[in-house]
């Protein structure tokens, strides 16, 4: 369980026992021992220092690609969404963008200001620095690509600008100092590449008319195998609308599992492992999950 100093003083709002599944895209998720929501920079260095130090702490951003176990998470959620939303142009060709600002929101803005490319972070369905965390990409390009340098908080509360020479960054993998998380990213872009507003708006049309965006999902559950697609895998299976319990592969995208009629998380994890499983065994190809499976298994 989380324990903390009670004569720590910090404002935001802090919940104990919060139901993940109140926050989490997919609709599921078992209670949080601490849930808080930070005021500041300042009020959130002063709640990581009044944690014990063997308390685990989990980062929480729009919640859109993780799936969180029915048992819940043990230690303390820090839900940013009211903080770290800043967007600034800092010279004439990079931008300040904070932890929690939504990457489509990042991509209209910087195409407002002519900074390209810069149309694929519509594509990302989640926040900065879910992004900068998993170097998520759409549509041919990738966070780090254009990663200048960060700032982080770790737990004691200290604030560091960090640079790419700092992490070890792969396709969706990211790997740097541990216990230290992002609240802000500079990204460098090219003011001779001029971004198209149509581009950004023709991305999301198409992920309308590709992806089931109406359903509770996490976004695209495997990553891509080099040279193929996991939709194409899954689908080659057999298994679109394969189902258990109220979680269901979807019939129009096969890399997402929607959360059709009150699913539990282990029905997903369930469809999750069923998936991963059918592929190996029909393809020889083993799915690696994009999807961030966190938390304890209800007992």
């Amino acid at each position: 369980m989380a324990t903390m100093n009670s004569t720590s003083a910090f404002a935001g709002e802090l919940r104990r026992n919060e139901p993940m599944s109140k926050h989490t895209s997919l609709r599921v998720g078992g209670p949080a021992d601490l849930f808080y929501k930070p005021a500041s920079l300042e009020d959130l260095a002063v709640f990581l220092q009044s944690l014990d130090s063997d308390t685990p702490v989990f980062w929480f951003g729009l919640g859109s690609n993780l799936l969180v176990r029915d048992g819940g998470l043990r230690g303390a959620v820090i839900a940013t969404a009211g903080i770290f939303k800043d967007i600034e142009r800092h010279d004439d060709d990079s931008v300040v963008a904070g932890a929690s600002l939504p990457c489509t929101l990042l991509a209209r803005q910087c195409i407002r200001w002519g900074l390209g490319p810069s149309e694929f972070f519509a594509g990302i369905p989640g926040t900065v620095g879910g992004a900068l965390a998993m170097n998520a990409g759409a549509h041919g390009g990738e966070t780090w690509e254009r990663v200048r340098s960060v700032r982080t908080i770790d737990r004691a509360g200290n604030v560091r600008v960090r640079t790419p020479d700092d992490y070890s960054v792969g396709y969706r993998s990211v790997k740097g100092p541990a216990d230290e998380w992002f609240v802000e990213g500079t990204f460098v872009f090219d003011s001779s590449v001029v971004p198209s507003m149509e581009a950004m708006k023709g991305m999301l049309d198409k992920r309308k008319e590709t992806q089931p965006l109406g359903l509770p999902s996490c976004g695209s559950v495997f990553r891509n195998p080099v040279g193929d697609h996991s939709a194409r895998l899954i689908e080659a299976s057999g298994l679109k609308g394969y189902r258990i319990g109220g979680a269901e592969v979807s019939d129009k995208h096969a890399n997402f599992i929607i959360n059709r009629d009150d699913a539990t998380a282990a029905d997903i994890e369930a469809v999750i492992t069923h998936v991963r499983n059918t592929v190996r065994e029909q393809h020889g190809i083993e799915l690696i999950c994009e999807v961030r499976i966190v938390g304890e298994v209800l007992s």
